[in-house]
């Protein structure tokens, strides 16, 4: 049993690829929690895809032994955090499980929008922040202008930050140092009936529902009976334990203390993100104030290659739900792709992730339809509907109007970039809300439709600052706006799955440019097809696809000339016999290609 003065539990916030995975490294190192022989850059990232790309999905947790200066050993829990504004939902309840926050900023790159969104989340959970300044080892670093950048930008005081190379190790015993002098130690009552908060939980294949909590009062022993407060499930504690960063039992945990426990819970459905946990007799009356549950807001239609394995997918979407309460999916089928999922995703990284892990861990190929958001469907009966496919869009006779979601997006570029910056965003209908330097830098704030963020602004973005740029939004509601559903037609056939909402004074070029690219990408068959773009019955664009030709007069040498009219007529008729009944085969590089737009 850890006294309750002895604890300090903290997270680590940064932008992506500021070093949040390698310092938490390095502090499990200096503590020697891991033997140095098991020793591995990221050894929080277990999974494959988080190794491969070099970020951090899930927020993990850690719990290291340190004796500090003043001759006390002292338990530190430690919770690294995802950098991507995808994964903001898994930042903002590791805060609240936590007191206190590690800002981890780079010396050589100063605040980014990501550093604010998080530091925000932390300020918001009522953190101790300290800032820690990476990356000191570079020769580009300048603590200086990033300390007083801090100062100005986020508003904290930095003139005590910490300088340190998380690579090299230099300056970690310093940060053990702050975090037990300059972190507040959590409080709680032992005595108390026990109140618990569910952090986050995944599945496991030997052990069933694996929950992560947070003990605020009282104490939780192996055999208890429990009780979740919003679900109202009991079970008994079958194991409890820490994770150092393998699994570690232990008898019980008491207040302030974070660990994980098992109980025969068959489904992650059953245990929800910031349910309290109690005991099933004398349990607590009121329960903790919970999470907001996360909302997805760009969905997409995932379908097997080979609609025969749609059972496979259905177990590996079942199967990845366990372990991702954000995402959410339902049955739907198309008449172009078969029987497949809706599936929703928090961003496009979210969609990327999930759509590899399910190619890569359960080998199925799929073919994915345009993302596309939540719109608001007003009728002229009063009623409002959610449309989540632009291929279920009622009869517009029947709307009265259409709403899209809107956000707000925090953009931070270096000074030249800027005028490059305000094109993109102007482009994309966007309505500029603010503008302010710090130093060399400018931070734009601009409301934006998320429908034309959904796609590829993220790498617009990248690529007119040449990677300066970083990029933070939140939801900021609904507005009014006149969208209209754009369809495909490929040879007279509409394509459900290259439906998309556009804004109608955009739909004219963005019709053209997708039968363009269509023309190049779907291979020529022995009949010309035509590619339209069309709203309701009228085609606002089109392109033809020229038909591969035979040479059937090849055998008639000399002679007369209405032979080969009469061949040539005849591969005319059987030609358009074949377009009637011939089914044009899109491939799956067209789909995805095809909605990108090449501003």
């Amino acid at each position: 049993m850890t006294e309750l003065s002895n604890i300090r539990n903290f997270s680590i916030v940064a932008h992506i690829d500021h070093g949040k995975s390698t310092l938490a490294d390095r502090l499990i190192q200096l503590t020697g929690t891991v033997a140095e022989r098991d020793m591995k850059a990221q050894l929080l990232d277990s999974m494959d895809i988080e190794r491969e790309r070099g970020i951090t999905i899930k927020a993990n947790t850690v719990r290291i032994e340190y004796p500090a200066k003043d001759g006390q050993t002292y338990t530190l829990n430690l919770i690294d955090t995802p950098g991507h504004v995808d994964f903001s939902y898994e930042v903002s309840r590791s805060m609240q499980a936590v007191e206190g926050s590690l800002l981890v900023v780079d010396s050589t790159q100063g605040v980014e929008a990501q550093t604010l969104a998080n530091v925000y989340q932390a300020i918001d959970a009522d953190h101790e922040i300290v800032p820690v300044l990476n990356k000191v080892d570079l020769p580009a670093s300048d603590c200086e202008r990033v300390a007083e950048q801090i100062e100005d930008v986020i508003g904290i005081d930095a003139s005590n930050s910490i300088h340190i190379s998380a690579k090299t190790g230099v300056g970690i015993p310093d940060v053990l140092e702050a975090i037990v002098t300059r972190l507040p130690a959590p409080k709680g009552d032992r005595n108390a009936p026990l109140k618990a908060m569910l952090v986050d939980s995944y599945y496991d294949a030997y052990l069933g529902v694996v929950v992560i909590i947070r003990v605020i009062d009282g104490v939780i022993k192996k055999g208890d009976r429990i009780k979740m407060m919003k679900t109202g499930g009991q079970y008994p504690v079958e194991k409890l334990g820490v994770f150092r960063p393998q699994m570690q039992d232990i008898a019980e945990l008491g207040p302030g203390e974070i660990g994980f426990l098992t109980a025969s819970i068959k489904q992650v459905r059953d245990t929800r993100v910031g349910d309290t946990i109690t005991t099933e007799k004398k349990g607590c009356e009121t329960p903790l104030p919970g999470f907001k549950p996360s909302i997805p807001v760009v969905f997409c239609g995932l379908f097997p290659v080979d609609s025969a394995e749609f059972d496979d997918l259905r177990n590996a979407i079942e199967k990845l739900a366990l372990n991702d309460a954000s995402f959410s999916y339902e049955m739907e089928s198309s008449a172009a792709l078969g029987f497949g999922f809706r599936c929703g995703f928090l961003g496009l990284l979210h969609l990327e992730v999930i759509r590899d892990r399910i190619e890569r861990e359960y080998n199925i190929e799929l073919i994915t339809t345009a993302p596309s958001v939540v719109y608001h469907i007003f009728m002229k009966d009063g009623e409002m509907i959610e449309l989540h496919n632009p291929a279920d869009m009622p009869d517009l006779s029947k709307v009265d109007h259409l709403e899209e979601p809107r956000i707000k997006a925090t953009i931070m570029v270096p000074d030249e970039y800027l005028g490059d910056v305000l094109k993109l965003c102007q482009d994309r209908r966007g309505v500029q809300l603010d503008l302010t330097y710090a130093g060399a830098r400018a931070m734009a704030v601009y409301d934006l439709p998320l429908n034309e963020v959904v796609f590829d602004f993220y790498d617009r973005l990248k690529s007119v600052t040449k990677g300066y740029a970083s990029f933070d939004y939140q939801m900021s509601g609904y507005q009014e706006d006149q969208l209209v559903k754009m369809q495909i037609l490929v040879n007279d056939e509409p394509v459900d799955a290259l439906s998309i909402m556009v804004h109608r004074t955009r739909a004219e070029t963005r019709g053209r440019a997708m039968c363009e690219k269509l023309k190049e990408l779907i291979p020529r068959h022995m009949f010309k097809i035509p590619i339209q773009a069309a709203i309701g019955g009228k085609v606002i664009a089109r392109e033809t696809l020229a038909a591969l030709r035979k040479d059937v007069t090849a055998k008639c040498y000399g002679g007369d000339a209405t032979r080969k009219r009469k061949l040539l007529e005849k591969q005319k008729a059987g030609k358009k016999k074949m377009r009637q009944f011939g089914r044009v085969e899109i491939p799956q590089e067209a789909f995805i290609s095809a909605l990108k737009m090449d501003d």
